[in-house]
């Protein structure tokens, strides 16, 4: 089981600002990159409010030639707030869409051919993310490429689940009152901070794409 983190933020690590626009951050090149690694895992991570907010499809598309199986979709949506006519639902029955619930599957997902993973919920009635990744593993997925939002990518990692990061940083500065890539972690010293070795940097246009290994 590999977990890899996807973030795409301005210099100073916010993914939005504070009124919630974010395309595009990152470049034309960057995206592509992005895709390129959707297309090396089994399945695209993100939480119910990206979803809700971005509609996104999750597929890869800007691969030229790409004839591979699309990765499955998964949302953590633990109250199955997915709309029907959203992208991630309507198209359900040609890609492998996941939601993961804390309550029972919504029969109105489930027509739609998407699969409800219930799993148990901690804190404010979120997924359980280790027993997530379990879920998930016994679905077959065992490469995971989370992509967001902060809260989510907060959550892995403060789980100690996150193994890689793909980080695009774009040159620009958006300020403290943008939306950031990491939600709060309650670090309460360095020592206990994640930590991680960077392992490559190169430029994708005119974004700087850094790779990073868990320690």
């Amino acid at each position: 089981m590999t977990v890899t983190l996807k973030l795409a933020t301005s210099l100073d690590g916010r993914i939005a600002t504070a009124a919630g626009q974010s395309k595009w951050i990152t470049g034309q090149p960057a995206r592509e990159a992005v895709h390129r690694l959707r297309a090396e895992h089994d399945a695209v991570i993100v939480g119910v409010e990206t979803a809700l907010a971005d509609d996104p499809e999750l597929t890869v598309r800007l691969v030229p030639g790409f004839n591979g199986p699309q990765p499955a979709r998964v949302v953590l949506d633990s109250r199955q707030r997915l709309a029907s006519d959203c992208k991630l639902v309507s198209t359900a029955n040609e890609i492998p869409t996941y939601v993961v619930a804390t309550e029972e599957p919504d029969p109105r997902l489930v027509d739609a051919g998407v699969k409800v993973l219930q799993v148990r919920k901690v804190g404010e009635d979120r997924p359980e993310l280790k027993t997530v990744v379990e879920a998930l593993a016994a679905e077959g997925l065992q490469r995971l490429f989370v992509e967001g939002g902060g809260q989510v990518a907060a959550s892995f990692l403060r789980c100690g689940l996150v193994d890689r990061i793909e980080w695009f940083r774009a040159a620009i500065i958006i300020g403290g009152e943008g939306r950031p890539g990491v939600g709060a972690l309650a670090v309460a010293g360095l020592s206990d901070a994640p930590h991680f070795r960077r392992t490559e940097v190169r430029e994708v246009g005119d974004d700087l794409w850094e790779r990073y290994a868990r320690i």
